[in-house]
């Protein structure tokens, strides 16, 4: 399975780093989104072409995804460019479990940064020890100039999912769609160095994640009805 497509630009890469890792590109068998922008849906389609691997997303990604490129009512509408159209989606439904061999990733609508947003759970496990996985979509309230999340009824309802998802979820690993939101790096980094107890592990992380992005998400409602 395979979270994400990057750039368009990126797919080369991509498949040459599954290559590195001992696998063929032909060997997934399934691609995910977190939400339709280009630079985490870019690479979708070559990597479809390439990998022959069905591709699943939300209902309102798959009909981006299929048919515009972009969505109308996307906040950034107006400033991200479309992506490369893809030439079969599947629709997917909240709670949706995918079953690849012995690995099962479940689907959770996490709209708000799109209507669409996805995110994805699972546990990894090695020998008796199991950890709860998330990799969660973006929670920031980006738009473009001019858009008004205070305008759009269903908006403040999607967040508050969106954030009481990530409240309630296992979380023991959390990944992100942009990695620095979650200091990726810094953890691996500190994980590598050895650092005790591990880095990467963290039981309030999604929690915490929730607590920035409302914070976040309040001051640009209130900016937006003092305009």
């Amino acid at each position: 399975m395979l979270i994400d497509g990057a750039l368009a630009e990126s797919a080369g890469q991509i498949a040459a780093h599954i290559r590195q890792l001992g696998f063929r590109v032909e060997d997934v068998k399934l691609i995910v989104n977190s939400h339709v922008h280009f630079d985490h849906a870019g690479g979708i389609a070559e990597l479809q072409r390439l990998s022959g691997a069905r591709v699943a997303a939300s209902k309102w990604t798959a009909e981006v995804m299929s048919k515009t490129g972009v969505g109308r009512d996307d906040p950034q509408f107006g400033v991200i460019r479309p992506i490369a159209l893809i030439k079969q989606v599947e629709v997917l439904s909240d709670g949706q479990t995918f079953k690849i061999g012995p690995i099962a990733i479940t689907a959770h609508l996490t709209p708000g940064h799109t209507p669409g947003g996805t995110s994805w759970t699972w546990q990894s496990c090695e020998g008796a020890k199991c950890l709860s996985f998330v990799y969660a979509d973006s929670f920031t309230s980006v738009a473009a100039v001019g858009f008004k999340f205070s305008n759009v009824p269903t908006a403040i309802q999607n967040f508050q999912k969106s954030f009481s998802f990530l409240r309630s979820v296992p979380c023991e690993v959390l990944l992100t769609a942009h990695p620095d939101v979650s200091n990726f790096w810094g953890r691996l980094d500190a994980r590598a160095k050895g650092v005790k107890p591990d880095p990467m592990v963290d039981a309030t992380a999604c929690r915490d994640l929730a607590d920035r992005a409302e914070d976040a998400f309040r001051k640009r409602i209130a900016s937006e009805t003092t305009q």
